[in-house]
């Protein structure tokens, strides 16, 4: 069984990274559509298939369809913007 660690509504970039990362099924270190919809589904997101296709479109600069270490920066800026999420920048 797995256990899933839930987000508080503010939390550190290494947190945001901890928590997403539970979600990375394959663990290629990178985050798919797919993963990041299970992740908003973990939080009762409302639309979860739409808001992870809006946090890959927005966050996926190089538009490999994941989101890379590189680009975890342009999802917290849209977790912040759309999920209420309050994401500081200390680790």
């Amino acid at each position: 069984m797995r256990c899933v660690v839930l987000p508080q509504h503010e939390m550190s970039i290494g947190e945001f990274k901890t928590w997403l990362k539970q979600f990375d099924m394959n663990h290629d270190g990178k985050i798919s559509q797919e993963e990041l919809r299970h992740a908003l589904k973990s939080l009762h997101e409302w639309f979860a298939w739409w808001k992870a296709k809006q946090g890959v479109k927005d966050s996926d600069v190089n538009r490999n369809g994941f989101i890379d270490k590189e680009e975890i920066s342009k999802l917290v800026i849209y977790a912040e913007q759309h999920l209420n999420m309050k994401i500081f920048q200390y680790y």
